[in-house]
C-alpha cells in the first residue's frame, strides 16, 4: 500500500500513547494532517437514551479528539501541520432521535472553533468538516424503541431515521476525493468549515439563508413527529370527553 498502518483505540489512552511514540519513530517528530475520524451513533429519543450508551458515544464522538489532538499537537507544530476534525450538519439541525450523537458533534464544532484561534500562534490549521450524509457502516448498530417509549405511535418513522443518514448517501471514496482536496490546498486558500457530504449543501443555505424555523417546520414532519402530535390530542381530547 505504500504507507505504515497503526492500531489505535481512540477512546484508549494507553493506545493513543503507544501510537505516537510509533508515529515518532516513523516520521522523527513531524506530522503534516492529523484526521480525527472516529464516531459512533446514538440513535434514540433523548428520553431513552441508556445514559452509559451516551457517555460512550461522547468519548468516541468528542473526548477522544481531545485526546489525540493533546497528543499529536507537538508533531504537528514542528511541521505547521493541519487538524482535520470530521463533523457533521447534525450538529446545525435538530436531527430528531439523534440528540446525544447531535450534541456530541456540536461539542466538536465548538472545540474546534476555539482551538483554531489557540494554534494560530503555531501555524496549525484546524479544518472542520461537516458531514451529511456517506456511506458507512455507522447505522448497523440495531436499535429499538424500549417498552413504554412516548414514541411507540410512531415506531415505523424511528426505524426508518435510525437508517436514514444512508439514504442517498456519497460513496466513500467521492466524499474523501473533496476533503482530501481541500486539505491538501495552501493555506492562505484553505477553508475553515467544509461541507461535505448528501445533503450538506442544502442544510448549509437553510441554516446560513433562512435560519432555524424551516428545520423546526420540515424535521418532525419527516419522522412522524406531527402525526404524534395528532396522535397525542386526540387522546387527550377522548379522555377529556369521557369524563
Amino acid at each position: 500500500m505504500g504507507m505504515a498502518t497503526l492500531s489505535l483505540d481512540v477512546t484508549n489512552i494507553d493506545s493513543i500513547s503507544e501510537a505516537r511514540m510509533e508515529v515518532q519513530k516513523l516520521t522523527k517528530g513531524n506530522l503534516d494532517i492529523l484526521v480525527n475520524n472516529a464516531g459512533r451513533n446514538c440513535t434514540l429519543p433523548a428520553l431513552d437514551v441508556n445514559i452509559d450508551d451516551a457517555r460512550a458515544c461522547f468519548e468516541t464522538n468528542f473526548f477522544s479528539i481531545i485526546l489525540t489532538t493533546q497528543a499529536f499537537t507537538p508533531f504537528l507544530i514542528a511541521s505547521h501541520g493541519l487538524i482535520l476534525n470530521i463533523g457533521s450538519i447534525a450538529a446545525i439541525m435538530p436531527y430528531v432521535f439523534g440528540s446525544v450523537y447531535n450534541a456530541s458533534k456540536a461539542a466538536l464544532h465548538s472545540f474546534s472553533n476555539t482551538l483554531r484561534l489557540e494554534l494560530e500562534p503555531y501555524d496549525v490549521r484546524v479544518l472542520v468538516v461537516v458531514t451529511g450524509g456517506v456511506q458507512s457502516n455507522i447505522a448497523r448498530t440495531k436499535r429499538v424503541l424500549p417498552e413504554g417509549s412516548l414514541y411507540v405511535d410512531i415506531e415505523e418513522h424511528f426505524t426508518r431515521r435510525v437508517n436514514h443518514s444512508q439514504v442517498g448517501a456519497m460513496p466513500a471514496d467521492v466524499y474523501a476525493r473533496g476533503v482530501v482536496k481541500e486539505a491538501l490546498k495552501s493555506p492562505w486558500r484553505q477553508k475553515k468549515w467544509l461541507w461535505r457530504g448528501n445533503k450538506s449543501g442544502l442544510v448549509w443555505f437553510l441554516s446560513n439563508f433562512l435560519g432555524g424555523w424551516v428545520f423546526d417546520l420540515v424535521v418532525p414532519r419527516m419522522f412522524g413527529l406531527d402525526r404524534l402530535r395528532r396522535i397525542v390530542r386526540a387522546r387527550t381530547l377522548g379522555l377529556g370527553m369521557g369524563k
